[in-house]
């Protein structure tokens, strides 16, 4: 362990060999002098290490970082291209086209090919492609601290504080994937329902990719929290005891998917720009529409329920569209007051499939828009990403000539008072009734939160407006004095001209 804080200086006449250079990885270590010079060094080249140390001469430690350009050249090394996950790189539809081909590359019959439907985001990709424009990927290096500490975080995935920001940056941009797959697991749903490794890695990689990075809130970090929060609702003790395992990965897929391929933009702008999607589902709940039939192609791409019944396939994409499409915040009143008559009934039942499946749907519901109701420090980071968004939308509109849509002006309006009124017109009428249905410490705590965050956007509204107050008093006692002196200035010149003429 001394070692590694007094590190031995390599002697300037001492050449470094090539076998030594060209290691990679974590540590090497030599038990022997045949580091430097040993008659066979091509075990020594295969180990992998990015520090090689020699015990018995105990005089040169090399070291090579993974971004060293002048090392690379020396040895030949060719830029290795990395992703965030290397089955982003993989075609698994055409490797399997080829294995099922293989049985029959004797016969005429030519290889049939595959082709996927490109969402937005594979679109782009793809005329990137065609325009000849490379596509950047990010040299990513985490060593085990990163993933020893996101490990850590989801020792406490039911925690309501958890920051899924830190999360995703511990993941390497991959939280979609982890905190999915480590629920699935966890509840025992991929040994339950006989799910594929492969296929169920492979679907969650597709997901994560096909939201849309470049998009401030509607990306797969907003699914992933959305996600945690689900988890979060299906852990309560009305929720706990009554659910199914299929209730449970039905509620956990429809949270990982039910904004996928996110364009952006919002509805009303599909609509006014005759927008091929727009027109596809008659200018109603276009979105989750579309959010819906992703996730499907997804599914039935990667063929992740193919080992079940066609019958229970196609009950499951039904069920999974129903949760994905009550998310239209146009249809929130409908549900709300379905919702409120249940309660003032008394007359929900859950062990009722349909009620069930109801309170699932209120559960995403409030899933999706439970950022006012987290801690503060998480609560602002969403507010700004999403009007931000709304922004970015505004200012297309502009550009275009169009109408600009209501929150999207940059100018009109302010974060604060965007999430001043959808708090008080949207989220808390849908979690007092939430807090009705599971009177629990979360369901406080939410609302608890959400009143801070409301005063705090309160304040700092104030803040802004007497600042702005005062800003325009200074230019008015300015603007006066100016007005003064130059009306003194003015008389004094005038009175020498009027004795004068008396």
């Amino acid at each position: 362990m001394e070692v590694c804080y007094q590190l031995p200086v390599l002697p300037l006449d001492r050449p470094v060999p090539k076998h030594v250079l060209s290691r990679r990885g974590a540590i090497s270590f030599s038990s022997s002098s045949s580091l430097f010079g040993a008659p066979d060094p091509r075990q020594l080249s295969q180990r992998r290490g990015a520090i090689s140390y020699d015990s018995s001469d105990q005089t040169a430690l090399y070291i090579r970082m993974l971004g060293d350009v002048r090392v690379r050249s020396q040895v030949g090394f060719e830029p290795e291209q990395r992703s965030p996950h290397p089955y982003l790189c993989i075609d698994f539809r055409t490797l399997h086209a080829r294995l099922g081909c293989g049985a029959t590359s004797d016969s005429s019959a030519p290889e049939r090919r595959v082709q996927r439907l490109l969402s937005f985001q594979r679109y782009l990709h793809s005329s990137r492609l065609l325009r000849g424009i490379p596509q950047q990927i990010p040299l990513h290096i985490l060593d085990e601290d990163y993933t020893g500490q996101a490990r850590c975080m989801l020792d406490k995935v039911g925690n309501w504080n958890f920051d899924i920001f830190l999360f995703d940056r511990l993941t390497n941009g991959n939280s979609l994937i982890t905190l999915t797959f480590h629920l699935l697991n966890q509840y025992g749903l991929v040994e339950l329902f006989q799910l594929d490794m492969v296929k169920l890695w492979r679907f969650l990689v597709m997901v994560q990719e096909d939201y849309h990075s470049d998009n401030p809130y509607h990306n797969a970090v907003h699914a992933a929290d959305v996600t945690q929060a689900m988890y979060c609702y299906l852990r309560e003790p009305m929720l706990a005891k009554s659910l199914t395992s299929y209730d449970i990965l039905l509620g956990l897929l429809a949270a990982a998917t039910h904004d996928l391929d996110h364009p952006g933009v919002n509805q009303p702008f599909l609509i006014k720009t005759h927008h091929y999607l727009a027109t596809l589902y008659q200018n109603t709940s276009v979105l989750e529409n579309h959010h819906w039939k992703s996730a499907v192609g997804l599914l039935r791409e990667t063929g992740l329920f193919s080992h079940l019944p066609a019958e229970d396939s196609l009950n499951l994409e039904r069920e999974l569209g129903s949760l994905i499409l009550a998310t239209d915040i146009s249809r929130q009143n409908d549900y709300l007051s379905r919702f409120r008559l249940h309660l003032d009934q008394a007359n929900l039942c859950l062990s009722n499939a349909s009620h069930r499946h109801f309170i699932l749907q209120m559960a995403l519901k409030c899933a999706d828009i439970c950022n006012p109701c987290r801690p503060w420090e998480l609560s602002k980071q969403w507010s700004e990403k999403v009007t931000e968004e709304f922004f970015q939308q505004g200012d297309i509109e502009k550009k275009h000539r169009l109408e600009v849509s209501p929150l999207c002006d940059r100018r009109s309006n302010t974060v604060g008072n965007i999430q001043i009124g959808f708090m008080t017109y949207v989220a808390e009428p849908l979690f007092a009734e939430w807090a009705r249905f599971s009177d629990t410490g979360l369901s406080q705590t939410m609302l608890g939160h959400m009143g801070l965050n409301k005063a705090s956007w309160d304040g700092l509204q104030q803040g802004q407006a007497s600042a702005s107050e005062d800003s325009e008093e200074g230019q008015t006692s300015k603007n006066g004095d100016t007005a003064a002196a130059a009306a003194g200035e003015t008389s004094s010149k005038e009175i020498p001209q009027g004795s004068r003429v008396s």
